[in-house]
């Protein structure tokens, strides 16, 4: 790969890579790349990066006798038959 030296960075602009590179937990020069990425059209994005919280309220609304219900059925659902796999 080939390096690029990039002259004249301000102190202002150095130091504003170097915070946003720390709070995003990567070095200035993975940073950088990835701007550049950005910037050119050549970041690759993830097809299925979506979140979705639609279902949210649902979390931990179950009861546990709800819970267990629910569960026994996906159990019995999972249990192989032997017959149709002899």
């Amino acid at each position: 790969m080939k390096a690029v030296t990039i002259r004249g960075v301000e102190p202002e602009i150095a130091e504003k890579l170097k915070s946003k590179a720390a709070n995003e937990g990567k070095s200035v020069n993975q940073l950088i790349l990835e701007i550049i990425k950005t910037n050119l059209g050549l970041k690759k994005e993830k097809k299925y990066s979506r979140e979705y919280d639609d279902l949210d309220s649902l979390f931990g609304s179950w009861t546990n006798e709800e819970y267990m219900e629910i569960q026994s059925a996906i159990d019995q659902s999972r249990q192989i038959d032997q017959k149709l796999w002899k």
